[in-house]
């Protein structure tokens, strides 16, 4: 029986900002997590995108805040988006304490950054370059701080933070409470657990599906340069819901955001790597505020965006690894609700998605036969597969697949030496 969030142990000001933030009753890794946190365990929490991590980890945190003006708690994310995303969230959910959070991210002036830190803050959300670099200048100091969040654990080793993982928790002091969320576990996350945590606790949700049931997948395969004029149908489709398509490149969703705003005049705009802070947050309040019905954005938003009005999510671009879909389509559906991801599959990129249909037992449905689309003249060697074959649908538990299905995931490479302090 789901317990209420008053018998989780919090106060009562933390509860009257969940009752007016419509939290209600609360969801698994919360129910699960808050109790053990605030028993001071370590925790070692897996659960996907969409199912209120922030929350299971940001009340605790605020319940153990003393009052006293130094920092107390760290939590670490891999990117500015996440970072601005998380502050928000426990600014809200602190509104009627004294606890004041702040957000420490690449992209944003130093000097502002020095300022707000100077006036005290409780709580540090921050990613792992613009950290050092304070830690660095001497305006941050870790030896006050109790309690640690590596939050999206994955996605920082993905994105090669791992030495600064290391740094940075050398500098805190040895005693502390340090938490750890992931949507997947594998041996660099669990050599971290080994080296920092004291005997931590596992809570796990959806272990064994890391999509979204309440998630309508499709997909429609096509040739590359049919892509854009079936999007333009799918949009058409949508009755002016809020969408986020998703592309491969920078330069491909500043060109498509143009085309289909100048062309097609709808409501477009674009967010990727080469947009200044200032520009991101601009265009993110934007959306946020549905001035914009369309928001075209390479990977560095698949984690970033928490709003719940988005209700289809696109894939224009096939992403290469199976973990970037799921987190792609986890911005819609947001906290229970429903939404629909659809993926235009380039005939040339089918075997990418291949990888992603054996990684979700919910059915992801093919489209061309019901809209009547033929699936284009391929190659023979991709003709052997049943997915293609339209009087056969795809079944990963055949013989075949599920072989392949018991292999092992989290193939992990380690990312070149580029700076990604800029996030």
């Amino acid at each position: 029986m789901t317990r209420l969030f008053d018998e989780l142990g919090l106060n009562k000001e933390l509860l009257l900002a969940l009752k007016e933030n419509g939290y209600t009753t609360p969801f698994p890794i919360q129910e699960k997590a808050i109790p053990i946190i605030l028993q001071g365990n370590d925790v070692i929490g897996q659960a996907h995108t969409g199912t209120g991590k922030t929350a299971a980890y940001s009340l605790p945190i605020l319940m153990k805040m003393k009052n006293a003006r130094n920092a107390q708690a760290l939590v670490l994310v891999p990117t500015r988006e996440l970072a601005i995303q998380v502050a928000g969230e426990m600014n809200k959910l602190a509104k009627y304490t004294e606890i004041k959070v702040a957000a420490i991210y690449g992209g944003q002036n130093m000097r502002n950054q020095i300022i707000r830190l100077e006036r005290g803050v409780h709580i540090i959300v921050a990613t792992p370059g613009r950290l050092i670099d304070h830690i660095g200048q001497k305006t941050v100091y870790l030896n006050s701080i109790d309690f640690v969040v590596l939050d999206e654990a994955d996605r920082m080793l993905d994105m090669g933070f791992i030495e600064d993982i290391n740094y940075i928790l050398s500098k805190v002091k040895h005693k502390k409470q340090l938490c750890l969320f992931s949507a997947t576990i594998f041996p660099e996350i669990i050599k971290i657990s080994k080296k920092y945590m004291k005997n931590p606790i596992h809570v796990t949700v959806n272990q064994n599906d890391i999509t979204l049931k309440t998630i309508e997948q499709m997909y429609l395969i096509i040739n590359e340069k049919e892509k854009y004029n079936h999007l333009c149908d799918l949009i058409k489709q949508s009755n002016n819901n809020q969408i986020v398509i998703f592309t491969s490149t920078k330069q491909k969703a500043e060109q498509l955001a143009m085309n289909l705003r100048k062309k097609e005049l709808l409501k477009v705009t674009a967010l990727h790597g080469d947009l200044s802070q200032r520009q991101r947050n601009y265009t993110m309040h934007k959306f946020r505020n549905e001035q914009e019905q369309i928001l075209v954005a390479t990977d560095i938003a698949a984690r970033g965006i928490d709003i719940p009005s988005i209700k289809y999510v696109i894939n224009y671009d096939i992403p290469r690894d199976p973990l970037t879909y799921f987190h792609r389509i986890g911005r819609t559906a947001r906290a229970n609700s429903d939404g629909k991801a659809i993926s235009l599959v380039a005939i040339e990129k089918i075997s990418d998605f291949e990888k992603i249909l054996k990684h979700t037992k919910y059915n992801v449905r093919q489209l061309n036969e019901e809209i009547g689309i033929p699936i284009p003249k391929i190659q023979k060697e991709f003709k052997k597969h049943n997915y293609l074959n339209k009087n056969k649908p795809f079944n990963k538990w055949s013989k075949h697949n599920y072989k392949n299905s018991k292999k092992k995931n989290g193939n992990y490479k380690k990312s070149s030496n580029r700076d990604f302090r800029k996030h």
